[in-house]
């Protein structure tokens, strides 16, 4: 009987290709090829021209007079323009009562639904996002109504003054009022986010764990915290506050939007130029703004613990 041989097992004919390793290395090399970035360029020049052009349109507009040549007067003649100075110091101490106001409303309401009832807080956002489904010419309809039916209601009590007061046309309040509904949208998104950036449970237990009280817990530990989100909403609302003239217009002041609209009749340059001028004074504040909010501060939590030992001894 012949002796079986174990026969070779059939090898694999060689087909030259290359290890795994470098069949995966050739697409990544390939991925990591910098692509052509001449289309960010191309949008960012649009978006640029979308801005500047109408900028610039309007500048020579109000410096070129035909048959005159270049004439600056638009400008010279601004500040003794019968009610600019008194438009635009009325619009600034509205923006500025009104970013008061309105923080004074949104940060404690928020505050407090963050930390003791969370489930409040859809009923809240509902309630600040409402004025942006309320048109203005409703509102301003209200509030027309309102004042109306005050004087007549009321005018053998204390509140007839106080309808009074609050249309001065020094200073009126009911503006500041309308104008806080108005921004309420605004300083919520810009607060909420802010809260939700921190954790406003965990840095208010450990203050209080410290001895420290509650007001000292929200000017020295919150607002720090929320310094970018205060300067936004203060952006925001200054912004609205400065264009706003429907309400303005419809209750009989003369802020600084309305004031434009009055005298671009009259002096079409001298309009155009005070609005260039006003874009550059909202962008002037609104960037001082957005400085004093990314402004590194020195934040601390409570008393230090020093401070504790040297009051102790």
């Amino acid at each position: 009987m012949a002796a079986m041989t174990p026969t070779p097992a059939p090898t694999a004919p060689h087909t030259g290709a290359a290890p795994a390793g470098s069949a995966t290395q050739a697409p990544a090399s390939r991925r990591r090829r910098p692509r052509p970035r001449v289309w960010r360029g191309a949008v960012l020049l649009l978006a640029g021209a979308y801005f500047l052009v109408p900028l610039i349109a309007s500048f020579v507009f109000t410096v070129h007079v035909p048959g005159q040549g270049v004439s600056f007067e638009a400008y010279t003649q601004l500040l003794s323009a019968d009610g600019f100075t008194e438009s635009m110091m009325l619009s600034l101490g509205l923006a500025a009562a009104t970013i008061a106001l309105s923080l004074l409303l949104a940060v404690p309401a928020l505050v407090a639904v963050r930390l003791g009832s969370p489930r409040l807080r859809p009923v809240v956002e509902v309630m600040c996002m409402l004025p942006l489904v309320v048109p203005p010419i409703a509102l301003v309809t209200g509030i027309t109504t309102v004042l109306r039916w005050g004087p007549e209601h009321l005018s053998r009590t204390p509140f007839y003054q106080t309808f009074l007061a609050v249309q001065n046309e020094q200073f009126p309040v009911v503006l500041v009022l309308a104008y806080t509904v108005l921004a309420l949208p605004f300083v919520y998104r810009s607060l909420d986010a802010g809260l939700r950036a921190i954790d406003v449970p965990t840095l208010v237990e450990a203050a209080r764990s410290c001895g420290a009280g509650w007001p000292y817990v929200v000017l020295r530990v919150l607002l720090p915290n929320l310094r970018s989100s205060l300067a936004g909403a203060a952006f925001l609302t200054l912004a609205l506050v400065l264009g706003e003239f429907t309400i303005a217009s419809l209750l009989g002041f003369r802020p600084f939007a309305v004031w434009i609209v009055t005298i671009s009749g009259a002096h079409a340059r001298m309009s155009v130029a005070v609005s260039i001028l006003s874009l550059l004074i909202t962008w002037l504040l609104l960037l001082v703004l957005s400085r004093a909010g990314t402004n590194p501060a020195t934040v601390s939590s409570a008393p230090s613990a020093s401070a504790t030992s040297r009051k102790e001894s």
